[in-house]
């Protein structure tokens, strides 16, 4: 056989065998790139459907907290409109009793004055009479007068006029005397007629403020999160607002104790966001304390502007109107100071009507008159002193600060507006029940303690628990040692002793605290 053909057909069998052998090797590694793909493919989807299931909670949780505050805003909604109806029939049945008061004593009145006509018409006929009578007599002495003492006409003349202007001075001083004594009767019964009528068209009901507030919780097992780790959630908790925490047997309640309301307020929201996040550490509660506080501040604002526009007081700066505000968290004499300053602005609104003057002025200046409680810094002067320079430094009306600031008889009443407030702000404090003065004697001491803790430098915080019991202090670390805090505790505490009376005695507790804090980026 041909070399060469043999050659050849070696040659194409290589081929084949060539062709073969890759196209099995290609088709084996095409099956395994297969295989990872589908593997890869499966492993995109299981990633696939966790994330979804990630976003479809998170978009439920999201949608559930919106349903939550929706409700709520509509809750709250609906309350208002509530109260605003039931103020609203309030006030309907309060006129349409005016009303009728002033119907009746119209149509006593219109008796009165008929009687009085019959009686004035009775007497001018006795005048007249008596008129007629005293001419004669007038005559008949002129006669005698001429016939015994030979004098002449004119002489005669002259001594009658002078007899009769004697006498007509005599009847003349009694009769004066008579008006002056009745028209003070009047004036006195006027008097207390208008002021049974300012009081009993305001008439309110009466509240004392109490110094504590009671917490529910869901269950007991909070308590247990809200105390913390060797008591140090509740101590930053006490720490940071300022109000005692007691926590007792009471099931599902913890009691905040503090002599200030706001403080009270505070820890309470603060609390309620605490137990609804869940997560309770010494920093989220200061976190969530700082941001309760500005809250707090908007509603302040809020309540304000609610209270001026629910009396028709236009006009007010908004300072004023933030102090207003924050009459709502104070009290007087156990009597709440928002309550009390309304109560006194409309009694003086009633009032200037009923004489007359501009009730407008008088509500405003009703409202703002015990502005001087809730300052923002304390200072050496009385309220009433300190609201009638607030008053005038946000340009309120002269007659305005000088009825806050003589209310108390520390400024001389210029204005005839000063005694209505004087008045008005009696008869709030007065009503049976309004205020407690024990109360007032204690919130005093309470802060006397604080302020004293105050004056002493490094000093950040102070803070009156245990109902005044004792007196905890928070100092700056990076001015005050340890050596220097054991100091600062005894002469508190001496000092104390000697310039404030207590019943009992007062622990002083000095707190330093050094804390280093950075942030990595």
């Amino acid at each position: 056989m041909d070399p060469n053909l043999i050659s050849i057909i070696i040659g194409a069998a290589a081929l084949i065998a060539g062709v073969v052998a890759g196209r099995l090797f290609f088709a084996k590694n095409t099956k395994k790139q297969v295989e990872e793909a589908e593997q890869q493919a499966q492993n995109i989807l299981r990633e696939a459907e966790s994330r979804a299931e990630t976003i479809k909670k998170e978009k439920q949780l999201e949608a559930k907290e919106r349903f939550v505050q929706l409700k709520a805003e509509h809750d709250k909604e609906v309350m208002d409109k509530n109260r605003k109806m039931v103020e609203a029939e309030g006030r309907i049945k309060q006129k349409e009793v005016s009303i009728n008061q002033k119907e009746t004593t119209l149509d006593k009145q219109v008796k009165e004055n008929e009687a009085i006509k019959e009686t004035l018409n009775r007497q001018i006929e006795v005048v007249n009479v008596k008129r007629t009578e005293l001419e004669k007599h007038q005559e008949e002495h002129i006669r005698r007068l001429e016939k015994i003492a030979n004098l002449s006409a004119d002489e005669a003349k002259s001594q009658l006029i002078e007899s009769l202007k004697h006498e007509a001075q005599t009847q003349a001083l009694a009769l004066q005397q008579e008006i002056i004594e009745d028209a003070r009767l009047k004036a006195n019964k006027e008097a207390r007629k208008i002021v049974i009528q300012s009081i009993q068209r305001t008439a309110a009901e009466q509240t004392i403020e109490n110094t504590v507030t009671v917490f529910q919780l869901e269950t007991d097992e909070i308590k247990g999160q809200i105390i913390g780790r060797e008591g140090r959630n509740i101590r930053a908790i006490e720490a940071a607002t300022g109000v005692d925490l007691i926590v007792d047997d009471t099931p599902e309640a913890i009691i905040l104790s503090s002599f200030d309301p706001l403080r009270r307020e505070i820890a309470r929201l603060s609390l309620q966001r605490l137990v609804a996040d869940g997560r309770i550490h010494p920093a989220r509660i200061e976190e969530v304390v700082e941001k309760t506080r500005k809250q707090l501040e908007e509603q302040i604002m809020e309540i304000g502007e609610r209270t001026v526009m629910e009396l028709g007081i236009h006009g007010l700066h908004k300072e004023l109107i933030r102090i207003v505000g924050k009459m709502r968290f104070r009290s007087s004499y156990g009597q709440n100071l928002l309550m009390h300053s309304r109560e006194t602005a409309n009694l003086c609104a009633i009032m200037a009507s009923e004489l007359g003057m501009n009730p407008k002025l008088a509500k405003r200046a009703g409202l703002l008159h015990d502005i001087g409680k809730v300052p923002d810094e304390e200072t050496e002067l009385s309220h009433a002193l300190l609201g009638a320079r607030l008053a005038e430094k946000y340009g309120e009306n002269p007659a305005v600060v000088n009825a806050i600031g003589a209310h108390h008889d520390e400024m001389e009443m210029q204005y005839v507006i000063s005694p209505i407030i004087q008045a008005c702000d009696a008869i709030s404090g007065a009503r049976p029940g309004a205020r407690r003065e024990i109360m007032q004697q204690y919130i005093q001491r309470i802060k006397d303690l604080e302020n004293l803790a105050m004056t002493y430098p490094g000093v950040e915080k102070a803070y009156a628990i245990q109902a005044g019991r004792e007196l905890r202090v928070i100092v700056e670390a990076d001015k005050v040692t340890d050596g220097e805090s054991d100091k600062l505790s005894f002469e508190m505490a001496q000092k104390i002793q000697t310039e404030m009376t207590y019943p009992g005695q007062i622990k002083v507790t000095v707190i330093r605290e050094k804390r280093a804090v950075n942030v990595a980026r």
